[in-house]
């Protein structure tokens, strides 16, 4: 039996405060994360999340997480970990889920199984600027399929998923263009 203090790893009660806490402090929703980042070698580099600023303050995760992106040996790299875009489908599977969890425990639907498959086509010869700016460099399509069961209907089931894109952060940036500023020093 799950308890509805804890529904499918969600504590709800701490959900609730939450958007309370956020409804009578909008501040407190003003975040913003960081990652830095260091070139390796060729086209290895590694990226290093730790700090970042919400709910008024400065904080850290409890640990830094530390992540290598690099190219296959196809694509003139040393296959040492995942591709940048590979990373970006990673994200929107992750937002997805989450919210998936997050918005059924809050409706208290039990989940038992929630997987998704997540390709993204993209077509190099607009990274490789041999397109004259007819192909976009990044992907052209993402398709995120999802699996999912719990103690609902289908329609609820589906329900979740959809509501879960509507308030999806990485969705968001996917499918809005967002401004995006590069700041460069040198020597």
């Amino acid at each position: 039996m799950t308890s509805t203090m804890n529904r499918n790893g969600v504590d709800v009660p701490a959900l609730f405060a939450t958007i309370d806490a956020v409804k009578g402090d909008p501040e407190l929703a003003k975040f913003q994360f960081r990652a830095s980042n260091t070139w390796l070698r060729g086209t290895h580099n590694q990226s290093t999340i730790h700090g970042f600023y919400g709910a008024k303050q400065q904080m850290q995760h409890k640990q830094a997480t530390t992540l290598d992106a690099d190219h296959p040996a196809v694509l003139v790299g040393e296959d040492n970990a995942p591709t940048p875009v590979e990373y970006l489908l990673h994200g929107i599977a992750a937002c997805l889920t989450a919210g998936v969890a997050n918005i059924a425990a809050a409706r208290g639907v039990n989940l038992t199984e929630v997987t998704s498959t997540v390709e993204g086509d993209i077509n190099l010869l607009g990274i490789l600027g041999l397109s004259n700016g007819s192909v976009r460099n990044g992907y052209e399509q993402i398709k995120v399929s999802f699996h999912i069961d719990g103690d609902a209907d289908q329609d609820t089931l589906r329900g979740l998923v959809e509501q879960s894109r509507r308030r999806s952060a990485v969705y968001d940036v996917l499918a809005n263009p967002t401004p995006v500023v590069i700041d460069v020093t040198t020597g």
